[in-house]
């Protein structure tokens, strides 16, 4: 009776295991600490690259195009990233970050799709659209055996390509 006890509470709980960790598991922690550093508070700076972050909610090949990007030190200029802007973001300047909403996608071809959405600029006053909606897509993997962020998808500028993060660190590292 006790094992048929443990195997029915084992079942039931195998799906809230199973739910703790999907793929917007890293986009959420990535997520929460952007929407920390502009909340407005006087707060350290997360660093959504540090070691810990780095080694635990992105691929080994991001991860690698990283440290690439990192060694070239005419974009290192804070000594804290090679990018001089917040990645996220897309840019130097926002708003606290309001009306975060992420949205997984079907995965294909061994990508699961997190789409987010959020607003940035809700207090600016330079005539920028206060309501307009940023979208940035992050590209997930399974990578033995938890998810990884394997890229970061911002938008360009208006009639540019997106602009992969990926693809930005493989020319800073060219020093391009």
């Amino acid at each position: 009776m006790k094992k048929i006890a443990l195997i029915l509470a084992g079942c039931l709980l195998l799906p809230a295991i199973a739910h703790a960790d999907d793929a917007t598991t890293p986009v959420k922690a990535v997520m929460d600490a952007t929407v920390k550093n502009w909340s407005g508070a006087d707060a350290d700076w997360i660093d959504i690259f540090d070691e810990s972050r780095l080694s635990s909610l992105y691929s080994k090949d991001f991860i690698t195009r990283y440290k690439a990007a990192a060694a070239n030190p005419a974009e290192d200029e804070d000594g804290i990233s090679p990018f001089n802007y917040d990645v996220i973001v897309n840019g130097q300047d926002a708003c606290p970050i309001t009306d975060v909403k992420l949205a997984p996608q079907p995965p294909a071809n061994g990508v699961t799709e997190v789409v987010v959405t959020f607003k940035k600029s809700s207090c600016m006053d330079d005539g920028t659209d206060k309501n307009q909606i940023t979208t940035d897509r992050f590209e997930v993997i399974q990578q033995d055996g938890k998810w990884v962020i394997d890229d970061i998808i911002t938008e360009g500028d208006p009639g540019q390509p997106p602009n992969h993060l990926k693809q930005t660190m493989d020319l800073i590292a060219k020093g391009q």
